[in-house]
């Protein structure tokens, strides 16, 4: 149990920060803990954490990508066209979204591996392109989506809402034996250090490659529940999500510098920020006022992952003598 709480200490000090401004929005809201207001919560967050998610696989092989929300944003006008049939056509469209996003990621990668460019230059020039692509499919928002596809994803199941259902799948399904499998751990040795995954044998160029188009499928999946809770596409959308994803990472315990962290770290790194956001909405302060408490949250937690990394770096040096 020790050893537990040790391991996962960042994620435990996440979620208990997560929990109290939970409690305070729950008590601050006119409508108190009902399914709806929970379900309307779960629906913004899970849209964040998707976005940290994808920023979360690229920051632990030592980059940022700064074309997370123009990923987004590509795959959100590329879902108002595709996903309003039914049936064949509308599973075919949502495997085209996932995959225009998946291919973003993957020419993000090949970029920084083969052009031997630093991700944050290669992400910035190319959330240009893909915000530009967006704003030719759609210049002003429009579209739609399967009305009865979009309420199955933003409703409830049996008073749960189906964003905290969707988040466990995500989990159970896809983080946790990812975590373990030969990927996992390549991308978690090569973020820890390039010269030592490259002397262990792993393919570090097609482990990074895999780490940005990870990234760039759930960028997809983000643009596409996007769709799902506006019913429309909006090429607009990339700034926000792109800078509140990066401050998701470092709230959950992410360390920029690669090789540190989790996805559930992440999730209730995006989560506390929406969390925020909403609660600040509801205790009747300015407006203005959100990004100033944001920006104080995040520069806390930057403080103290700085903290921590330069208490590790300390230790090794004391080693070396």
């Amino acid at each position: 149990m020790r050893q537990f709480l040790l391991s996962n200490r960042r994620e435990l000090i996440a979620f208990s920060i997560l929990m109290i401004a939970l409690i305070a929005y729950l008590a601050t809201h006119p409508r108190g803990p009902s399914t709806y207001v929970m379900t309307i919560w779960a629906n913004q967050c899970l849209i964040l954490a998707l976005a940290a998610i994808a920023q979360f696989f690229v920051v632990l092989v030592r980059g940022i990508d700064l074309s997370v929300g123009a990923m987004m944003a590509l795959t959100n006008t590329v879902a108002s066209y595709v996903l309003a049939g039914t049936g064949l056509s509308l599973f075919g469209g949502m495997l085209l979204v996932l995959a225009v996003g998946t291919a973003c990621g993957v020419i993000n990668g090949l970029i920084v591996v083969y052009g031997r460019i630093q991700p944050i230059i290669v992400t910035l020039a190319t959330a240009s392109i893909y915000v530009g692509i967006a704003l030719l499919l759609r210049p002003t928002p429009g579209g739609s989506v399967n009305f009865d596809l979009a309420d199955a994803m933003t409703l409830d199941v049996l008073g749960v809402p189906t964003a905290l259902v969707i988040l466990a799948v995500i989990i159970g399904a896809f983080w946790l034996p990812l975590r373990r499998s030969g990927l996992g751990l390549s991308i978690y040795a090569l973020g820890s250090s390039e010269t030592a995954a490259y002397q262990s044998g792993i393919p570090i160029n097609t482990v990074r490659i895999a780490a940005f188009a990870l990234g760039g499928l759930f960028a997809g999946l983000a643009g596409t529940y996007f769709s799902y809770v506006t019913t429309t596409g909006d090429a607009g959308i990339s700034a926000n999500f792109t800078l509140n994803s990066i401050a998701a990472v470092v709230l959950g315990g992410v360390a920029l510098s690669g090789g540190v962290g989790s996805l559930v770290g992440a999730v209730i790194g995006a989560f506390i920020l929406e969390t925020i956001a909403f609660l600040m909405f509801f205790s009747g302060l300015p407006p203005l006022a959100q990004p100033f408490v944001e920006g104080l949250v995040l520069a806390t937690a930057i403080a103290v992952g700085s903290l921590t990394i330069l208490r590790q770096r300390n230790r090794l040096e004391v080693f070396r003598r």
